[in-house]
């Protein structure tokens, strides 16, 4: 949650874009490739893949239409702004990746029971090798467009990319088992798969209602903003620090207790002062601050 450098919208816009049609046109291109040698191979595991490479693409084209949507600035009927149109996005992504799980569960099962022998097992290795050196260069790009936007849906779509890694590296083993003798390692690999993906759907989801629910934002955010606002000359105290998410926005609203005797402009100064110290530390943020006399 470290505070990003802030962008222009120009900027941020070009990132996101960038980074949500590199995701798209990574996930066609390898559900072409899946899909030919998944027809030849009849593997479970690369069918595995192969959905997720299918739920790729359909979360990403999501995201592409949510940030479209988050990048909006704030209007009459939306004061604060598009931002949770990415959390949206973030929970289609839980959704389609759920699905994908349970798919791909009960295929393996179906196999686990009745097993078959794989046919292009070889090239179905070559396959995922493609796949692990296209999904690291992507999640490159997607590591430094999170690192300057703090964009929640790219976020949640590079968390699924990262666990493709070890997929494409379990499939890989599993596509060598097989072509070894070992019948039932297609399957159990499958299996193993379709688990840790509907884990990843579940954190994926849980974020995402988390932001859509207004939860507040992590301890040490908090912390560090409250000492930022009592270092603040002249101000006596801080309390009621209320803080939430909303895309690559953050809202705080916080209450400072100043002396009594202060004239209405000496106030107005001291809370500025106060809303500058604190947004020095978290340039996302907006922050409210409400006077109180002691």
């Amino acid at each position: 949650m470290a505070a990003a450098q802030p962008l222009d919208p120009g900027q941020r816009q070009r990132l996101l874009t960038l980074a949500t049609y590199a995701s798209v046109g990574v996930a066609l291109l390898l559900i072409v490739l899946k899909a030919s040698v998944w027809m030849m191979s009849g593997s479970v595991s690369l069918l595995a893949s192969l959905i997720d490479s299918l739920m790729d693409a359909g979360a990403s084209i999501i995201n592409l239409l949510a940030i479209r949507v988050a990048l909006k600035p704030a209007d009459r009927g939306h004061r604060f702004g598009h931002g949770k149109a990415e959390a949206l996005a973030g929970l289609a992504q839980s959704a389609f990746i759920t699905g994908s799980a349970v798919l791909v569960l009960l295929q393996g099962i179906k196999r686990l029971a009745d097993p078959e022998p794989l046919d292009a097992a070889w090239l179905g290795v070559g396959v995922m090798l493609f796949s692990i050196a296209a999904t690291i260069c992507l999640l490159l790009l997607q590591r430094h467009v999170v690192k300057r936007t703090q964009s929640t849906a790219i976020r949640a779509d590079a968390l699924h990319y990262r666990s493709d890694l070890l997929m494409n590296a379990s499939i890989i083993l599993a596509l060598i088992l097989a072509y070894y003798g070992v019948a039932r390692a297609d399957s159990i690999f499958g299996i193993g798969i379709a688990i840790y993906i509907g884990y990843g759907a579940i954190t994926i989801g849980l974020t995402a209602m988390q932001i859509l629910m207004d939860h507040e934002l992590p301890d040490e955010v908090r912390s560090n903003a409250l000492r930022l606002a009592r270092e603040v000359p002249g101000v006596i105290g801080v309390h009621d620090l209320r803080t939430r998410e909303s895309g690559q926005h953050w809202f705080m609203q916080v209450h400072v207790e100043l002396p009594g005797d202060l004239s209405l402009n000496e106030a107005h100064e001291l809370g500025e002062n106060v809303r500058k110290a604190i947004q020095s530390g978290y340039p996302q943020a907006e922050v409210l601050v409400h006077k109180d006399p002691v």
